[in-house]
């Protein structure tokens, strides 16, 4: 295998999305992007990782990874979009990348009726609504492939809200990238780390001091109608980065 690009290649590779794979399984176990000879990079890795471990105990085998390019000539964003994508398809868990791929919240694998509201959803009218509201944004914890109940449990906790105003609230609507993905009709708000929560981003009980989250149930079809799949972008400025915000609604 070759250990760099010539200059002629590089020039005419751009930016590129790539994939390290076992020889023996051809399975892929890292895919990255860059541009250059980044590729390479990692066969002189020696950092403590497992992209490194795995690396070298292909080579303890004598043998050496199948690095390919997946796609080239791309520019930089476009470069950011494809990894994204490739990382959702194979599936992080199968891989030995730490983190999903840049974005790969907005350009990653996602259903096509969730991906169609995304960019053709209605705009929520503040008259519309008649209920005390919630809006609760998820954007930090959002992934395109979450389960119901991972959307549920991001959507929780662990939140700094004033909880006389919280235990008003008829429901919780959780926001991401400025749509509803679901409304929540809260039964009680509790102290942080009151209840179990399987998320693996749960912070320790010293880190959720002062914040609160609640459980409760999806809220009714009527209901959810009413909010989910539109847009919300009416009730947040520009410049706001507060993850909470109340509405009183017009009952």
């Amino acid at each position: 295998m070759i250990k760099e690009f010539s200059h002629k290649t590089i020039e005419a590779l751009g930016y590129y999305v790539y994939v390290y794979s076992d020889p023996d399984t051809r399975r892929p176990f890292y895919v990255g992007k860059g541009k250059g000879n980044r590729v390479f990079n990692h066969m002189d890795d020696q950092s403590e990782n497992e992209k490194v471990r795995k690396i070298n105990d292909i080579k303890a085998r004598g043998k050496e990874p199948n690095i390919e390019i997946l796609a080239h000539g791309l520019d930089e964003k476009t470069a950011f979009k494809v990894e994204a994508a490739a990382i959702d398809l194979i599936g992080i868990e199968n891989l030995t990348n730490r983190q999903r791929g840049h974005e790969s919240s907005v350009y990653g694998k996602i259903e096509v009726s969730t991906l169609d509201a995304r960019y053709s959803h209605e705009e929520l009218d503040p008259n519309d609504v008649t209920d005390n509201i919630m809006f609760i944004r998820i954007n930090k914890l959002y992934r395109n492939d979450m389960t119901p109940l991972e959307l549920y449990e991001a959507t929780r906790g662990y939140w700094k809200v004033n909880i006389e105003q919280a235990r008003k609230v008829d429901y919780v609507l959780s926001v991401y990238d400025g749509m509803v993905l679901e409304a929540y009709a809260p039964a009680e708000w509790l102290p942080a780390k009151a209840t179990f929560m399987e998320r693996k981003d749960s912070r320790d009980a010293e880190g959720v001091a002062d914040r609160y989250e609640f459980v409760g149930r999806i809220a009714d079809d009527p209901v959810r109608k009413k909010y989910v799949d539109k847009s919300a972008s009416l009730f947040f400025p520009p410049g706001n980065a507060n993850p909470i915000k109340y509405v009183w609604g017009k009952k």
